[in-house]
């Protein structure tokens, strides 16, 4: 059994892809977003109907911005605040090296999605719907 290459798609409305060589720039970058290592005990689906259309659309929101952006908005809109990993009250998945900053981000109101970033990734842990999993100050 052979595989075919894929037939490379020449489409005037799609970007073509960037070379190895490229160097890119994250910050310039729109997030993407992963739920892969989400805390069952502050999971999406502990929260009500209207918290998870709040999620929902503030991903759509987030996701037309590139992450200069981001970080240019403000904490209790669309923009994000560093959460010290020595205040968050629920054990940091073992994953997670001492030098990842964890980033908040407002979903609903004042609840929180707290996670981290890789490149342009954001990997969400947590979903702070009832204010507990770190001091809000």
């Amino acid at each position: 059994m052979t595989i075919q290459k894929p037939i490379p798609n020449k489409s005037k409305h799609l970007q073509s892809q960037r070379r190895a060589s490229d160097k890119i720039d994250y910050n310039r970058e729109k997030p993407t977003f992963c739920l892969r290592f989400v805390d069952r005990s502050y999971c999406i689906s502990s929260c009500n109907h209207e918290d998870k259309a709040a999620f929902s659309d503030t991903l759509v929101q987030m996701s037309q911005l590139t992450w200069n952006e981001l970080r240019q908005a403000q904490r209790h809109g669309i923009g994000s605040e560093k959460i010290d990993r020595k205040s968050i009250t629920r054990p940091i998945p073992s994953h997670i090296t001492e030098d990842v900053t964890f980033l908040a981000f407002r979903f609903s109101g004042k609840k929180s999605m707290v996670g981290y970033r890789m490149k342009e990734m954001f990997h969400i842990i947590w979903f702070d719907r009832d204010f507990k999993l770190y001091d809000h100050g």
